[in-house]
């Protein structure tokens, strides 16, 4: 285990004997989610080899960060998660404590051979109370901006209204929303996404039916799916997979067939998800419309997110040498 103690602070790597504490740390920080407890960031071990790292003082957890490491010597924060950077307690930790973690834990770092760090901070709607001290420390160290993508979402403290086509369409499709159903198992949601990502983007899902299965189960709870039902053929016509935060309600997939698209089903659905479902919620975050690390932006889709409400939430990503 790599680990180094300096003025009463102590840097672990992470280690299967420490997945206790960690979840438990992350269940009661500022900035965190499901997706940072361990049985969450472990069901794709074998594709990301686990670096992550914890922070003590004199003793106590002190922060958190869910990170990979590849053979080229870059440490991610974490290539398998949408989002990550450091997790911090709800207090006692503050800017000038993070910079210094950050500049001990990369000397940790340098002595593993570890020349990069490739850094994805938590937008900051996803965190219960702000905390982009991260933001700060990196600045200070002289890391540099290497992707801008750009999400969409709905802040429910003051939120957009649907425009004018997306309001006629609700008109028009309103006695659907009776018809939004909530799935148990994602097979019919997958089977939806199979066929549309094949068909409109010649890609394949990031999660297989089993592993959307498998963390289901694990997270009963945050991961919803939801559908309308086709009217032709058994399975869907439209259909979502949604995380919940508890902050944030995030749109994971969304699929539709030509049914579901000719139909404008997305509209009673999403609807339906964000007056009822979601409602009480902070914030509804439909997800990015990038390509290429952010160089491209799919206009169309972009504006089809807009059309709900929604508007723009910078998702970033830092490099720094060490």
């Amino acid at each position: 285990m790599d680990t180094m103690k300096d003025r009463n602070i102590e840097i672990v790597r992470y280690c299967d004997d420490l997945k206790g504490e960690w979840d438990k740390f992350v269940s009661s920080s500022r900035n965190s989610s499901f997706i940072f407890m361990r049985d969450y960031m472990d069901y794709h071990a074998d594709r990301f080899r686990d670096c992550s790292w914890v922070i003590r003082k004199k003793g106590s957890i002190k922060a958190l960060l869910p990170a990979n490491i590849t053979d080229d010597g870059v440490l991610h924060s974490h290539q398998g998660l949408t989002y990550g950077g450091w997790i911090l307690p709800m207090s006692h930790v503050d800017g000038e404590d993070l910079l210094d973690y950050f500049v001990l834990v990369s000397d940790v770092w340098r002595g593993m051979g570890i020349n990069m760090l490739d850094y994805k901070p938590m937008p900051h709607i996803y965190a219960l109370r702000p905390s982009q001290e991260d933001i700060y420390s990196l600045f200070r160290l002289g890391a540099v901006i290497t992707e801008v993508n750009l999400s969409m979402s709905i802040d429910y403290s003051s939120p957009g209204v649907y425009n004018k086509l997306r309001r006629r369409t609700l008109q028009k499709t309103t006695h659907l929303r009776g018809k939004v159903v909530e799935m148990r198992d994602p097979e019919m949601m997958m089977e939806v996404l199979v066929e549309c990502l094949a068909e409109r983007h010649d890609a394949k899902p990031v999660h297989t039916l089993e592993e959307m299965r498998m963390l289901k189960s694990r997270f009963p709870g945050q991961i919803r799916f939801f559908g309308i039902p086709s009217e032709k053929k058994p399975g869907m016509a439209a259909a979502v997979c949604v995380y919940d935060t508890g902050v944030v309600a995030h749109v994971q997939y969304i699929a539709t067939t030509e049914e579901g698209r000719l139909n404008n089903l997305l509209t009673p659905l999403f609807t339906v998800l964000i007056q009822d479902v979601f409602s009480e919620r902070r914030y509804f975050d439909f997800g990015t419309s990038n390509e290429n690390n952010g160089q491209i932006l799919n206009a169309g889709l972009l504006r089809q997110k807009a059309s709900f409400g929604a508007s723009g939430v910078a998702c970033m990503r830092y490099s720094f040498k060490l």
